[in-house]
């Protein structure tokens, strides 16, 4: 379980291909607190810290289905992801609840700065069945946010300063793949609609 709050960017020091998985060597300043079996968040994605090569790196493995579902497939070596470690459940959930379980891709449709802030427009296939709700919640390479100017298969939100520094943001383009986790509440609710429906 995460908040969606972000800790540090880790950066893609290794890919090696396993069949149809692929292991990812990441550095970061977080990787020398991990133990092996944890579980931490790559760009929105629960992925589990398989081996420790040195005290500033981990390496966790991605299957299949998980390259299939999110950008990971994409990455690069030199590449920086978002990661925050799993939540502690005495501390604050500051942002929201997020499994780490990424629904679908989206696309960077526009970025425009406005009076300091980043405003990114995403598109998705709403045919997946997934939706957002004006000023709901939504992660994005693991980063909670909230949904505004919400339509048919797209949505906008607004990054502050902070979060555009210290978050993978800051390197994305018109045209970029980014990991999309709709929130839990949501899919719950349209699930059991669909159901009454039926």
């Amino acid at each position: 379980m995460f908040t969606g709050i972000i800790e540090d960017l880790g950066t893609v020091v290794a890919i090696n291909h396993s069949e149809s998985n692929i292991d990812l060597t990441i550095k970061s300043k977080v990787s020398g607190e991990l133990k092996i079996d944890q579980s931490i968040s790559h760009n929105g994605v629960c992925l589990t810290v398989v081996e420790l090569p040195s005290n500033d790196s981990h390496i966790v493995t991605a299957i299949d289905e998980t390259l299939q579902k999110s950008n990971l497939g994409e990455l690069k070596i030199g590449d920086v992801v978002n990661l925050e470690r799993c939540m502690q459940m005495n501390g604050r959930l500051d942002g929201h609840i997020v499994q780490g379980h990424v629904d679908q891709t989206g696309k960077v449709e526009s970025i425009s700065e406005k009076e300091g802030s980043w405003f990114f427009t995403i598109s998705y296939d709403d045919s997946l069945g997934n939706v957002t709700v004006e000023k709901g919640s939504i992660c994005l390479n693991g980063t909670s946010l909230t949904a505004f100017n919400c339509s048919a298969g797209t949505f906008t939100v607004a990054i502050i300063p902070y979060t555009f520094e210290h978050t993978s943001f800051k390197n994305l383009l018109i045209g970029d793949t980014v990991n999309l986790e709709f929130d839990i509440l949501g899919k719950y609710i349209k699930t059991y609609m669909n159901q009454l429906s039926l």
